[in-house]
């Protein structure tokens, strides 16, 4: 069932712009976030968050798109530092790891030791399909051993959600991942109605009301608008990269195969020369 919003006009909050008004303004949004979508070990709970520099990060200057890092304390009363990307081609996930090991490696000051290091997460939320012919969404990669995979290096893991593979019925088990995650789906730019579920938890109902458009200033807008021009830019700046490797390898395949043609047709010449003369020289 569906309640309707006449009144309000939802903006999308996948829009880098949104996601960081979100959740790197309100820390109780962004420890109901983590919670629910962060490889936490079972009865561990994310308490508190503290907003990092965005110098944690070195930049790079094809990564449009800025990185959301905050230190989190758990009730273990652990540290580790997790990074929220937001996503809209596979190719980042290559650029991912090295954004990751800098927010490692920034972390040690001159003097400090090496195990003060504390670990990095990535969370990833990518708007698109990187993984074909395969169901799953939800990618969780850490550093391990090949023959014993019980035995892993701390310190960095990755974990990339494919947003368009989410389905709801996927994760029965976990209701605030599904609610945030349906939150992330089912808002769509201009969106007037929303599904009444979602306003059933209190930080959702919140991060909802916030996306109303009417909430947000001019220039506001303006940046939201620019993020999506980013968007489409780097969209068509892949799909063009893509089209030209495909080009290039159709072009090596037909030169490759002109060449084992031209070679075939040598050896094929040289044999039937030598089985010629060897007749003639019997003859």
């Amino acid at each position: 069932m569906l309640q309707k919003q006449s009144t309000m006009r939802y903006l999308d909050p996948k829009n880098n712009f949104i996601l960081k008004k979100l959740f790197g303004q309100h820390p109780d949004l962004l420890i109901s976030l983590l919670n629910a979508l962060m490889p936490l070990d079972e009865g561990q709970i994310i308490e508190k968050v503290e907003y990092l520099p965005e110098d944690m990060v070195i930049e790079i200057p094809e990564f449009n798109f800025p990185t959301l890092c905050a230190r989190c304390l758990d009730n273990r009363n652990l540290y580790f530092v997790v990074q929220i990307h937001m996503l809209w081609t596979p190719a980042f996930k290559y650029r991912i790891r090295f954004n990751s090991s800098t927010a490692h490696i920034k972390q040690l000051d001159k003097g400090n030791k090496y195990d003060s290091l504390q670990p990095v997460y990535a969370l990833n939320l990518v708007n698109d399909i990187f993984i074909e012919n395969d169901e799953d969404f939800y990618h969780h990669y850490s550093i391990v051993n090949v023959e014993k995979p019980e035995r892993k290096l701390e310190g960095l893991e990755f974990v990339f959600i494919e947003l368009p593979k989410f389905q709801p019925q996927n994760m029965d088990q976990k209701k605030m991942a599904v609610l945030w995650l349906r939150f992330l789906t089912e808002i769509k730019d201009g969106n007037h109605e929303v599904d009444e579920e979602l306003f059933t938890q209190d930080e959702i109902r919140r991060a909802l009301e916030m996306l109303n458009e009417s909430a947000f200033t001019e220039s506001e807008l303006a940046a939201y608008d620019r993020y999506w021009d980013a968007v489409s830019k780097e969209k068509t700046y892949a799909s063009e990269k893509a089209r030209m490797a495909r080009e290039e390898g159709r072009e090596e395949g037909l030169e490759e195969g002109i060449e084992i043609g031209r070679q075939e047709g040598l050896e094929e010449g040289i044999e039937k020369g030598r089985e010629e003369g060897l007749e003639e020289g019997i003859e």
